[in-house]
């Protein structure tokens, strides 16, 4: 059986307000792009975040003051070049250039630089000279080496003392061009 209740202030509406429902508005026009927005601009907040944090994590980006590198990071004094005249070198032309070895080792032993012996070189496409040295303590009889020769520069190498070698002269074409080869 049906109750009836009495009317109420309630069953009433005044005209021209548009309720559906539970006495609901209609949704505004662009509340989805509202909501879009916000949710993209998070996304890129948060991303953004992240790559930061990675960064710092990974040591990539560092907030802290800079200081003086560690002594171990400082560069080296440079050795004075020495003729030693214990310490045999071996000379190899890198050039395509016949014979630049026997000119360096000619060059080399009249500045007192003995010369265990001269080859060619595996590569024949060698740009820059460069003297090898095997150990730091040799450092300065690589720069005797190299001024001698006049052109190129140093470089450590302990591998050349796994093959019984302590100085190893690689000629590259600007040795050739400063001998005129």
């Amino acid at each position: 059986m049906a109750q009836n209740f009495p009317r109420d202030r309630f069953d009433t509406l005044p005209d021209g307000i548009d309720r559906v429902g539970a006495h609901r508005a209609p949704e505004r026009r662009g509340r989805g792009w509202i909501a879009f927005g916000i949710a993209a601009l998070a996304t890129v907040v948060l991303v953004a975040a992240g790559v930061v944090a990675l960064m710092v994590f990974n040591g990539r980006l560092d907030f802290a003051e800079p200081s003086a590198p560690p002594q171990s990071e400082q560069p080296a004094e440079t050795a004075a070049p020495t003729v030693a005249p214990d310490v045999p070198v071996l000379v190899l032309n890198g050039t395509d250039v016949s014979g630049l070895a026997g000119t360096a080792s000619d060059a080399l032993q009249a500045a007192g630089v003995p010369v265990s012996s001269a080859a060619n070189a595996s590569e024949d496409t060698i740009e820059t000279t460069t003297v090898y040295y095997a150990s730091e303590e040799l450092e300065g009889a690589a720069r005797g080496v190299l001024a001698a020769i006049g052109v190129g520069d140093v470089g450590l190498d302990p591998s050349i003392a796994e093959t019984g070698g302590t100085i190893t002269v690689v000629l590259g074409s600007d040795y050739a061009a400063a001998v005129g080869g």
